[in-house]
């Protein structure tokens, strides 16, 4: 049966600096376990561990990730900061997609916790990636310039697991990224929803281009 289940993973407190805000703002850690035309997959996997710096600076509260290597085939991840891959290393044999630019990035260091990215089955995918038809890797740079989202269609919609490709739902659009013309294309005017990994809200359509 296909499925799109919510993982809560946790939150953590971004301080007001880094996001230009009035106040320290608590953002939701998400993951999403997918059943969809024959696929089992993770898109994320929580935040890891092994930097009381990071610790320190963002104060997270994690929660266990629910899932093993016995219950997927593949994870995808939207991008390769620590608050995405933390439970990489819990699927050694598992292939973990991931855009070909995000992963050079991530192994110049200074990017991510390094501690996290050894043990990993990377399979790197550069653009577009047909995982099977009907599951569909786009890159959505923006937040980094290797981030991907996921697209699930149903035939008679679509779903989108945008990761942090915008922070918050309401925010999803704004800035117009050339990529959401490569969403709107995709979807072919049908039903989407969109998912996000910082934000429990979801977004109902992808927005049409500015005029």
């Amino acid at each position: 049966m296909d499925a799109i289940t919510r993982l809560d993973l946790g939150h953590f407190t971004r301080p007001a600096a880094e996001w230009h805000g009035p106040h320290a703002r608590v953002e939701p850690v998400l993951a999403y376990l997918v059943r969809h035309a024959g696929v089992r997959l993770i898109f994320d996997t929580g935040m890891g561990t092994g930097s009381p710096e990071a610790d320190a600076h963002y104060r997270p509260v994690r929660r266990p990730l629910p899932v093993g290597p016995e219950d997927v085939d593949l994870v995808v991840n939207c991008h390769l900061h620590f608050d995405h891959i933390g439970g990489n290393q819990r699927f050694p044999d598992t292939p973990v997609l991931v855009q070909r630019t995000e992963l050079a990035t991530a192994r110049a260091g200074g990017y991510t916790i390094d501690s996290l990215l050894p043990g990993v089955r990377y399979r790197e995918v550069e653009g577009e990636h047909e995982i099977a038809p009907g599951v569909r890797i786009v890159p959505t740079p923006g937040h980094t310039e290797g981030h991907q989202s996921l697209l699930l269609d149903h035939g008679d919609r679509v779903t989108v697991l945008a990761g942090q490709a915008y922070d918050f739902a309401h925010e999803f659009g704004t800035p117009y990224r050339p990529w959401l013309d490569r969403l709107a294309e995709l979807a072919a005017g049908r039903p989407a929803r969109v998912l996000f990994a910082h934000d429990r809200d979801v977004r109902e359509g992808v927005p049409p281009p500015p005029r």
